[in-house]
């Protein structure tokens, strides 16, 4: 499935940190950033959880929330979340129906070996459901700026 900015979000529930639950439609009338990425515990992808911790307060400010995705299980996310004190929510897609929903499970390539995998990708969310940036394959490095800016223009 392809989706484009304009499209409506496809709507999920999943399992958090700390037992809980996340639902995408219980969320509007804020806009929501929900981030895709490989693996918990991992160079890039704590890097970026890192850095959306540290601006948490900024989307906040710009009435955003951020959900985090990966397809590691609750427990993972719990250690994850304690390790590096992250403030916003980790949702658990173990059977991978939200990376589908949203196109991100891809066949990647490394070092020629070619696998099935999470493409890390970011999708901006208004405050009515639909999507309103898209940033697929993406760079850690100044992503979360780009992602807060186009944020604060909603």
């Amino acid at each position: 499935m392809s989706l484009s900015p304009g499209d409506a979000a496809p709507d999920f529930t999943l399992p958090t940190d700390g037992d809980g639950a996340v639902t995408l439609s219980a969320l509007k009338g804020g806009a929501v950033v929900v981030y895709f990425y490989p693996k918990d515990n991992t160079p890039g992808c704590t890097k970026e959880a890192e850095a959306f911790r540290d601006m948490e307060g900024d989307f906040a400010a710009a009435n955003t929330k951020i959900i985090g995705i990966s397809k590691d299980s609750v427990a993972r996310h719990d250690k994850f979340k304690a390790k590096f004190s992250l403030n916003f929510t980790l949702a658990a897609d173990e059977e991978g129906e939200v990376c589908e929903k949203f196109g991100i499970w891809v066949e990647k390539n490394l070092y020629g070996r070619k696998y099935m995998g999470i493409e890390r990708s970011t999708f901006l969310i208004d405050k009515t459901g639909a999507i309103q940036e898209i940033w697929r394959k993406v760079r850690v490095k100044g992503h979360v700026e780009k992602v807060l800016d186009a944020a604060k223009a909603l």
